[in-house]
């Protein structure tokens, strides 16, 4: 088996509504399910909402399941740490997220020059973890494997 890519992710949320807000109106998803242009909203057999970013049918589904779910737990654990999204190609369209997700009060729980990227960290309205993330123009990863791991420093945007 050779694995082409990463297809996409799904994740339980407690309130679709919210997330999809978060995910269509802060990110900029384009949500795919239900229509958003249909006033009925669509009639999904689940609650849920599919995204794309114009690569695939959908990168990204949520699934409510309610209030009463379990929270992520805080801390290291095992499973999904974050999921990162590439948002641009320069630390200028990196320096616009910011002031977008700021305006939209948006808290920022991290921010890394990783090298090969640079990153902004966040968290969705269920506490997931999100890289939002330019590769760093000239960074020749592909020869030079080892700069994946270059240790990590502040970003300075």
């Amino acid at each position: 088996m050779e694995i082409k890519e990463l297809g996409h992710l799904v994740l339980y949320v407690r309130d679709l509504g919210r997330s999809v807000a978060f995910y269509r109106d802060v990110l900029g998803w384009r949500q795919v399910f239900p229509d958003p242009s249909d006033p009925s909203g669509g009639t999904p057999r689940f609650p849920a909402a599919a995204f794309s970013a114009g690569r695939t049918h959908h990168e990204l589904l949520l699934i409510e399941v309610g209030d009463d779910a379990a929270a992520v737990p805080a801390g290291r654990r095992l499973g999904l740490y974050h999921f990162g999204l590439k948002v641009g190609d320069s630390d200028d369209e990196l320096r616009a997220v910011l002031d977008q997700i700021q305006a939209a009060g948006v808290r920022i729980v991290g921010a890394t020059d990783h090298t090969v990227t640079h990153s902004l960290y966040i968290l969705d309205p269920d506490g997931n973890e999100i890289e939002l993330y330019v590769d760093v123009p000239g960074v020749d990863w592909k020869s030079d494997p080892a700069l994946v791991a270059a240790p990590i420093r502040p970003l300075r945007l």
